[in-house]
Order: C-alpha cells, then sequence, then structure tokens
C-alpha cells in the first residue's frame, strides 16, 4: 500500500499495459473486410521495441485526426498543468512541473512529426503483390514540407515496405523516372470545385479553369483523363464533406475508384459507416478502392499501405491494409481523444512491445523507489548498492599503514 501512495503513475501504468492485453488489436486490418489479412506482417525494429514507450507514444500521436488532435491538447495541456500546481514540493517547483508537464506533451507532438526514428515495414509474403502508395507529395506542393525531394520521398516509402508509390503533387505533373530505392509512378492531384482528383499514370497539364466551375464541370475531369490514358480517384476526405450526396453522379462521370483511407489528419476520421457505404458502391460498380499516406514530409510513419495484384482488376485489384488505431479515429468523438488515444495504442501493443514498456516501467519504478543512503552520488540511486564504492569513485584503495620502528 506504501508502494501505491507513493508511485500511483507507476503502477497503474503498469495495469493498464496488462489489462489492454485482454481485449487487444490486431497489428493490421484489412480496410475492405475488416479482418487480420493473413498474408502480411508488420515488422518493428530492434530500436523500436526496445525504445516502445517512446515509439508507440510517436506514433499515437501521428494517428491523431485533426479534431482529435485539438481536444486532446485542450484536456491534456491544463489537465498537466493543474497536476503540477497541486503536486507536492516548494512553489517553484510545484511552477516548473506546471510549464514543464504539458510543453512535454507539444514537444512530443513536435517530435513525431520531425525527429527521425525507427518505424514499422510491412512484409507481404507474396512476392507477385506490389506493395503500393497511391497520393503522395514533395516539396512541390504548395503544402509539401520544404526540401522535401523525391529522394526524400522514395526513402520513406521504402523504409515502411513499400515498393512504388505514385507523386501526386497539386497541380503539378510528375512524370516519372526514379526507380531507386522504389519505383515512383507518375501521377498529379487536381483542385477542381471543392474536390481533389487523384489521377494515375502520365497525363498532361489540365486548364483547371475549365473543371472548377461546378460539380457538373469538376466530374467531366474524369473523363478528360480517361482521354489521356489515365484513370482517376476521388481523395479524401473533400468527397466526404463536399460532395457526398453526389456519389452516384461520381460513378456516373467515370470516376474510376475512391479513397477509402487517408492519414491527412483532415481525411483520417473517415467513419466507418461511410467507408462502408462507399466499400458497398465501389464493389457493386467494380471501382477501385484504395489507402493513401498522403505524405507531405510530415510525419515519419504511415496508417496505410495498398496491395496491389497485377492479375485482378477493379474492385479485386487492390487491398487496404491499415492501422486499427487509424480506422478507429472515425469512430469515437473527438473529445473522448484524451483517454481513447492511449488505450488504442496499449491495445495495440505486440507482446514484445508489452515487455518493452513492462521493463522500462519497472526500471524507472526501482529506481525512484529505493531510497539512497547518505552519501550516495547522486543520481545513481539503487546501483550505488550493487556497486562497490571503490569502482564507483574510481578511487584507488588506501594504502596499507607503513610498519612500526622496531623498539628496543
Amino acid at each position: 500500500m506504501n508502494l501505491l501512495r507513493r508511485h500511483p503513475i507507476a503502477l497503474v501504468l503498469i495495469a493498464l499495459v496488462l489489462g489492454s492485453a485482454l481485449r487487444p488489436l490486431p497489428p493490421l486490418v484489412d480496410a475492405g473486410s475488416g479482418l487480420p489479412p493473413a498474408e502480411v506482417d508488420l515488422v518493428r525494429p530492434t530500436l523500436y521495441t526496445l525504445l516502445a514507450p517512446v515509439s508507440d507514444v510517436l506514433d499515437a500521436l501521428t494517428f491523431l485526426s485533426g479534431e482529435r488532435a485539438v481536444t486532446f491538447l485542450l484536456i491534456w495541456v491544463p489537465t498537466l498543468a493543474l497536476w503540477g500546481l497541486l503536486r507536492p514540493g516548494s512553489p517553484r517547483r510545484r511552477l516548473v512541473a506546471a510549464v514543464l508537464a504539458p510543453l512535454a506533451v507539444i514537444l512530443l507532438g513536435v517530435a513525431a512529426v520531425l525527429v527521425p526514428r525507427p518505424v514499422p515495414r510491412l512484409v507481404a509474403a507474396d512476392s507477385t503483390l506490389t506493395v503500393i502508395d497511391y497520393h503522395a507529395h514533395t516539396a512541390l506542393s504548395h503544402d509539401g514540407r520544404r526540401g522535401w525531394t523525391l529522394a526524400d520521398l522514395a526513402a520513406w516509402h521504402a523504409a515502411q515496405g513499400f515498393g512504388a508509390s505514385y507523386v501526386t503533387d497539386h497541380n503539378v505533373v510528375f512524370n516519372g523516372g526514379v526507380d531507386d530505392p522504389i519505383r515512383l509512378l507518375p501521377g498529379v492531384e487536381w483542385s477542381v470545385y471543392d474536390q481533389h482528383v487523384i489521377a494515375l499514370g502520365a497525363v498532361a497539364p489540365v486548364e483547371r479553369s475549365t473543371y472548377g466551375r461546378d460539380t457538373r464541370a469538376m466530374l467531366s475531369l474524369f473523363g478528360a483523363l480517361h482521354r489521356q490514358g489515365a484513370i482517376g480517384i476521388a481523395s479524401l476526405p473533400e468527397y466526404w464533406r463536399n460532395h457526398w450526396g453526389d456519389l452516384d453522379e461520381f460513378v456516373a462521370a467515370g470516376a474510376d475508384g475512391f479513397e477509402i483511407v487517408n492519414c491527412a489528419p483532415k481525411a483520417i476520421g473517415f467513419p466507418a459507416a461511410a467507408r462502408a457505404q462507399v466499400l458497398r458502391l465501389a464493389r457493386s460498380h467494380d471501382l477501385l478502392v484504395v489507402g493513401a499516406s498522403d505524405n507531405h514530409g510530415w510525419g515519419k510513419v504511415t496508417c496505410v499501405w495498398n496491395l496491389s495484384s497485377p492479375s485482378a482488376h477493379g474492385y479485386r485489384s487492390n487491398r487496404v491494409i491499415a492501422r486499427p488505431i487509424a480506422l478507429a479515429q472515425g469512430q469515437w468523438p473527438p473529445w473522448t481523444a484524451a483517454y481513447t488515444q492511449p488505450w488504442l495504442m496499449l491495445a495495440g501493443l505486440s507482446w514484445s512491445e508489452r515487455s518493452s514498456w513492462l521493463t522500462w516501467i519497472l526500471v524507472i519504478l526501482i529506481y525512484r523507489a529505493v531510497p539512497r543512503r547518505v552519501g550516495d552520488p547522486p543520481g545513481i540511486g539503487i546501483l550505488a548498492r550493487s556497486l562497490s564504492l571503490k569502482i564507483l569513485r574510481l578511487r584507488p584503495p588506501s594504502p596499507p599503514p607503513p610498519p612500526l620502528p622496531p623498539t628496543d
């Protein structure tokens, strides 16, 4: 009971890490069927697992939808500030804690976007399948990260198991020509009348004003892409937020498919019920459904991969494989993010990650729980008990006293 009173946070974390294993989430889910895919695996690098508490927290922050990210901060920042003010200690110590604790949350969010780190990699057992991304950007997009080159984009994808990616900068045509470390394919993302249309394949520039007058003009872009030998995909979140009542018109106009998962904060919250409706529409008309990282150089990890099969066409030619925590963004109201996002993170841990979490918690708990003896060097804690002071302080042993002279 004394341990619980003195270290409640560590013991609660242990209980949550173990308790979340009772109803675990699979590492990956087929966004079409809702079932874990049998033919792929999510491989976590050794360093990722060793640093699992940091790796998993940064991933969980990356996969927050825009609305949930705002409420996450609005709840956790003042809560941690209040905790800092109310904890025991001197006024100065409490004020420092009230500032540093909320700042830590903000800095973790920045780290999730900018700091290089190991990331999980998708591995497919079937070598005939191509792991592909249908929607990604470079610095040529107006909202792309400055200096984010084709080489950076290719390396980002290769690290996560992709074998190819379309480059779909905003209104800037990419004609291909990159094959290492993965193949970058030609494409573009046209912005026309409250809708983004992903054009896949070699295309020529179009006069966007022709397709920007109204919904009917926008839909005629699909026919124009067909005449160029390209295919057109309706991007999220635009058709969801701006053209939800026009989906049948998209099909009639010749849309080749729809994004059903998009990792961008503005699109990752696509509701499961809406995704199911689009899947039914695509299945009935044999249309392509795809997932999109929508990478702009911000963030180090993807929430989705595609398994493209060269032997199939239409709806059956592609499977969308996603992280469950990403799909869940549309299932929980934004105001729940402060507790549902940590729970989703813990429920998705592998047993190796859980072991890493428990090890780190116990090491810190032991370090903080065992009192130091008077005279122990600061910062050593329990280690001072097991190391000899001779080694610890790097002091040579004292020489024996000289013998006493003989007496008469």
